[in-house]
């Protein structure tokens, strides 16, 4: 019942901000956010905590400059995605246009699978969507949402035009099946995990447990791993699709330290671009929760 309750009171916003024109939808959705941002103590904690791990050179204004950033970053996130079923192929490049896309062409013509890094930074939504809707679907992994009203409504927004979903729990047979049929797979890598599935390496200097499927993929498998990032260019007023060359991937013959080695390199692939746009990543999540063994909590 209470999850019916909590999809009852989000779809009047869902609805508004899809039937209004697109700059009033950014600015409600905007203005959501940041009222947000004021209510909820919790979040604005972790997200300081955060930037006073990731930024100790950075004052106290500096760093909630950033974290009130992010919640701009994730009004307009949400703006777009209500805004999902208007897109078409003839107006999506009024919302985000591509940037390298000859690096993901030149990976994905080698027909042995395309690995999308990505994480939750600007607009991940929206990437996968106007990919798709340029005729470039791909499988994404993501967790459900814990409403499941809420989360069959964001799906059926996701697989619009092509794109297909895949559960964790179905994450490498998933991925070796994709990979095996020259396909691409987006996989969101900047979130806390526990061991087995996580391995620790450095984040922001701090050792943070990390995937390591993407890595254990790729050397098996021989796929791309492509960068992508979806940025908010203020002077365009609109997003770019940012597609990196694919990555060398790092064989020395010892697997599993080829394994930490390249899911160190894929982390500093995020963590560079978090550096150069802060306030577009989430960093109101508890990112280095799960500690090295002995160690003591950091929040």
């Amino acid at each position: 019942m209470r999850r019916k309750l909590e999809y009852a009171a989000a779809w009047p916003f869902i609805k508004v901000l899809g039937i209004l024109p697109r700059p009033l939808s950014r600015a409600f959705a905007i203005a959501l956010a940041r009222a947000f941002y004021l209510l909820h103590v919790r979040l604005r904690r972790v997200g300081m905590r955060n930037l006073g791990l990731a930024f100790p050179e950075k004052s106290a204004a500096e760093q909630k400059r950033i974290l009130r950033g992010v919640f701009t970053s994730l009004g307009r996130e949400l703006a777009e995605v209500c805004q999902f079923p208007k897109y078409t192929l003839q107006n999506v490049d009024d919302v985000v246009v591509y940037d390298g896309l000859e690096n993901y062409e030149h990976a994905y013509s080698r027909r042995k699978g395309v690995l999308f890094l990505t994480a939750h930074f600007g607009a991940w939504e929206l990437s996968a969507f106007a990919h798709s809707l340029h005729g470039h679907w791909l499988h994404i992994v993501m967790r459900p949402m814990d409403n499941p009203y809420l989360d069959r409504l964001i799906q059926s927004y996701r697989t619009l035009h092509g794109n297909r979903t895949v559960g964790k729990d179905d994450f490498v047979r998933g991925l070796l099946g994709a990979m095996k049929c020259g396909e691409t797979v987006g996989i969101l890598m900047d979130t806390n995990m526990t061991p087995p599935q996580g391995v620790f390496v450095n984040f922001f200097g701090i050792p943070a447990c990390t995937a390591s499927g993407l890595a254990r993929i790729a050397l098996r498998t021989g796929a791309a791993v492509v960068p992508g990032f979806t940025i908010w260019d203020e002077s365009l007023g609109k997003y770019r699709l940012r597609f990196d060359p694919a990555l060398e991937l790092i064989r020395t013959g010892d697997l599993e330290a080829d394994i930490m080695a390249n899911t160190q390199q894929f982390t500093k692939v995020i963590e560079d671009y978090v550096r150069r746009y802060p306030d577009q990543w989430l960093w109101v999540h508890r990112r280095w929760k799960t500690r090295p063994e002995g160690e003591p909590p950091l929040y």
